[in-house]
């Protein structure tokens, strides 16, 4: 995105977390990563990049070099239009086995900076107070677990429903 780091941080829309789910404006898509394209019901692997699409309005989870406001941990912003933005909307899935299930914790790793998308508890103040801080982190931790509470499940394509019932045989 072309800045450079600064410890006011990009001016880039915040992300910030909250303690309970408010499905209005918590929802995102999973799409393919930068310049790829997916098909829906297309499983997602565990290793595999992508990006995740605020849908209210329409910008990428989004990290680079610079400095969060309350931690001082490495920024997460909401970046580009229409779910365009550039390759440092791009996070690794981590999680075990072979695809990312419904139910599983996951981690999501930046992947040109290698930081785990996290929250530690630093709260905002006016006007989003209470809400929490989404930053990076360097290191692996309990901070950096994510859950899918609500959404649209897509039934597995007919390939990997074929894929699957062969390495069963």
């Amino acid at each position: 995105d072309g800045d450079s780091p600064s410890s006011a941080g990009s001016g880039q829309q915040s992300v910030t977390g909250v303690s309970a789910a408010d499905a209005g404006n918590s929802c995102g898509r999973v799409r393919a990563r930068t310049a790829a394209v997916c098909q829906r019901g297309t499983p997602v692997r565990c290793g595999q990049a992508i990006r995740l699409t605020h849908l209210g309005t329409g910008r990428n989870l989004h990290s680079h070099r610079f400095t969060s406001p309350l931690s001082g941990n490495q920024e997460v912003s909401a970046f580009g239009e229409a779910g365009e933005g550039d390759y440092l909307d791009d996070w690794t899935v981590v999680c075990s086995g072979t695809y990312w299930v419904r139910d599983d914790e996951v981690r999501f790793q930046h992947t040109s900076t290698d930081v785990f998308l996290s929250v530690t508890g630093e709260q905002y103040g006016r006007p989003i107070h209470g809400q929490k801080e989404v930053h990076g982190m360097a290191s692996s931790s309990q901070n950096n677990y994510w859950k899918v509470m609500e959404g649209i499940f897509m039934q597995p394509s007919e390939a990997f429903q074929t894929e699957q019932y062969h390495t069963e045989l």
